[in-house]
């Protein structure tokens, strides 16, 4: 497995375990961040979506998607941005923050990953 390989695989695992908490037990992650509880069903939907990402991710890592891995730069590096903007706004609290460090440390983690030369070996 190359080294972009497994960060893509490292962060699957945290998406697949952010998913499993949003599933079962959504609250207590909710309230950690600012967030009300809640007793609806959209957290265990977004809980899902995530879940689906990260098995993409799992079975991309497995893959050697290097071109998957490439895509996935864009997005987590704007996730702190989208996150800093929701904050500006007042729709949540600055603890959500925190998601989007782990995203742009991901990203990083595969970009440099990517620059290796034998990135893709």
């Amino acid at each position: 497995m190359t080294p972009a390989a497994r960060s893509i695989r490292v962060f699957a695992v945290y998406l697949l375990l952010l998913a499993l908490v949003l599933l079962i037990a959504p609250n207590p992650l909710l309230q950690a961040f600012g967030l009300p509880p809640t007793s609806e069903v959209w957290i265990r939907v977004v809980g899902m979506l995530v879940a689906f990402v990260g098995v993409y991710y799992w079975t991309a890592a497995a893959a050697e998607l290097t071109p998957f891995f490439r895509a996935t730069l864009l997005t987590r590096f704007t996730v702190p941005a989208f996150f800093l903007i929701f904050v500006a706004a007042g729709w949540v609290r600055w603890p959500i923050l925190l998601f989007g460090i782990v995203d742009a440390l991901g990203a990083t983690w595969t970009w440099r990953a990517l620059r290796r030369p034998n990135a893709t070996a």
